[in-house]
């Protein structure tokens, strides 16, 4: 049987071990604990699935429980994939805001499978991983 809870004291080690089982590791700085950790402190929003008390499966996101949720890791651990854990994570998480907007940023392999369960796709998306490319003047 899953239990789904929220744990917004989800330790750096099992959330790297989650990560690292569902794929996302290659997407995340799972070799930086420390950097792990401050996502994980900085998020205020981190919902678990787990089986007999083992980690299957995280939902963090960072939220304003009015206007936007932005859900910046969904990982299921790859045997617990097909099995409707990703699904009631985003499930939970969009019921833990039911206000805000939802959002999130596609992994390439996933891009598929968000519309398949009901989320819409927004083209208009952008994102600045260097600051000095930003540019001062028009």
């Amino acid at each position: 049987m899953i239990q789904y809870a929220q744990e917004n004291d989800l330790s750096a080690e099992e959330f790297i071990h989650v990560l690292q089982l569902s794929g996302l590791s290659e997407r995340r700085p799972v070799n930086e604990p420390e950097r792990i950790k401050a996502m994980l402190h900085h998020a205020n929003l981190i919902l678990t699935a787990r089986i007999d008390g083992t980690l299957v499966g995280v939902s963090r996101a960072m939220t304003d429980f009015s206007f936007c949720t932005y859900l910046s890791d969904i990982a299921v651990d790859k045997k617990y994939q097909r099995q409707g854990i990703g699904i009631e994570l985003i499930r939970l998480t969009k019921l833990a805001s039911p206000l805000a907007k939802l959002i999130l940023l596609a992994a390439p392999a996933a891009v598929g499978y968000y519309p398949k369960i009901g989320m819409n796709q927004w083209e208009h998306c952008y994102y600045l991983d260097d600051v000095s490319r930003l540019k001062t003047h028009h």
